[in-house]
């Protein structure tokens, strides 16, 4: 069973989608390499075309999504699911700004762009226009999502809902099953144009680098939130470590939300409180995700020689934080989100996206333990906030537990809702009939 589920996982399909790329690229007849470089193409633009939609699809129902249901709370606690994401941001920009020219000192000739000299050339390539700009759409989605927290219309908000499943399902049948063929076609053409050992290179160190301040950001998590309820962070981090391995294990913030209830009992916060905040967190609390997309990101701007000005950073991780909140909750699904403001505010191109994504994959399973490691942290403070205002009869309302699991993205619930009405339907037709 374990194995099974490794071998099922999307780490081990990318690990084992980049060792074949990069052995393939030794002997593979160029005709051959040329398929995959079509593929790579056409996949490429096709996020392109339909990142704009996901983030629309994907923002508007979770900010809408505030004005109901949980209420206040909701509000406050995606409000410091935010600010964690902007801090992680924050501290990726003043640790790249400090440490890359000293780290990626020896890669400065690489230029990530010259990936595309020498590159295989595809049999067919389709243009594939977006229907919007992505920050068109990022624009759009919450201005319409603001809106809808005034405006009380239960139709236009199942309507946005139900995009949204559209959307994931997209993301779950078709993008995330294709992205280990895109990972193996982007490390054939490095090896057969000759930029695979410099590019790998150079990220391992930025590998090493992400876990390492992954450690970091959950040390400042745990002392704010130390100070605030007046423990000892250390103690708190401490008890959390059975979340944070757990997490690690499974590269799943889902799997892991009965421990992290659990560890969060453990530090003292009431039932209520961490009954509502794991759940929620599980999927819009991202710092771990926003470190490791920030950190690699200005590597990639720092190889090609651009330089990171303060008002390029903070405009791409207010974005980008945005995105985290609201990022769909399955493997990959944060880079998926993240990939068209790669695009739009840092002018990324495909071969750059596609190192991000094999990076980003590399150690999922560090980020999403620093994710669900930090639900922790937040929800000490929730429930210092709350002093019991967030009672056990509110997590049994109808609506909220709606909530909660559209945002989660567990579809599982609202499946089996589905089928208990059509058998409800079915049972009332034939009784109907009878009579």
């Amino acid at each position: 069973m374990d194995l099974k589920r490794i071998t099922s996982s999307l780490l081990f399909k990318i690990v084992v989608a980049i060792i074949l790329g990069i052995a393939c690229s030794f002997f593979f007849p160029v005709w051959l390499a040329r398929v995959f470089a079509t593929f790579n193409g056409l996949f490429g633009n096709f996020l392109g075309f339909f990142v704009p939609v996901l983030i629309f699809a994907l923002i508007t129902p979770a900010i809408a999504g505030l004005g109901r249901g949980a209420g206040k709370w909701l509000a406050v606690t995606t409000a410091i699911a935010y600010l964690s994401a902007l801090v992680a941001g924050l501290i990726s920009w003043g640790l790249a700004t400090v440490l890359y020219p000293v780290l990626l000192a020896g890669q400065e000739s690489v230029k990530t762009g010259d990936i595309e000299k020498g590159a295989l050339e595809p049999y067919l390539k389709v243009d594939m226009p977006a229907p919007m700009e992505v920050m068109t759409a990022l624009i759009l989605a919450f201005v319409v999502g603001v809106a809808m927290t005034s405006v009380k219309s239960d139709t236009l908000y199942g309507g946005v809902a139900d995009l949204r499943r559209v959307v994931m399902k997209v993301i779950t049948v078709m993008i995330i099953p294709l992205l280990p063929v895109y990972i193996f076609g982007l490390f054939l053409s490095l090896g057969m144009n000759g930029k695979l050992v410099d590019v790998l290179s150079a990220f391992s160190k930025v590998l090493v680098l992400a876990i390492v301040v992954s450690f970091i950001m959950l040390i400042v998590q745990y002392s704010i939130a130390g100070t605030i309820v007046r423990k000892n962070p250390f103690r708190s981090l401490k008890n959390m470590m059975p979340a944070y391995f757990t997490a690690l294990g499974t590269s799943s913030s889902a799997a892991t939300i009965p421990v992290t209830y659990e560890c969060t009992r453990k530090n003292g916060v009431s039932a209520s409180v961490a009954g509502f905040v794991i759940p929620l967190c599980a999927t819009i609390h991202l710092s771990g995700s926003m470190l490791k997309i920030t950190l690699f990101a200005f590597a990639v701007m720092f190889m090609d020689g651009m330089h990171i000005p303060l008002g390029v950073a903070v405009g791409f991780i207010l974005m980008l934080g945005v995105t985290m909140v609201a990022a769909p909750g399955v493997p990959g699904g944060a880079i998926t989100a993240a990939v068209g403001l790669l695009s739009a505010s840092l002018g990324f191109n495909d071969d750059q996206v596609a190192l991000m994504i094999a990076a980003y994959i590399a150690i999922d399973s560090f980020g999403t333990a620093c994710n669900v490691t930090g639900d922790g942290a937040i929800a000490l403070v929730i429930d210092k906030l709350a002093k019991g205002t967030i009672q056990r009869s509110e997590l049994d309302d109808d609506d909220e537990l709606g909530l909660a699991a559209a945002i989660a993205g567990i579809e599982e619930t609202e499946e089996k809702e589905a089928e208990g009405k059509a058998a409800q339907q079915s049972a009332n037709q034939a009784t109907s009939k009878e009579a």
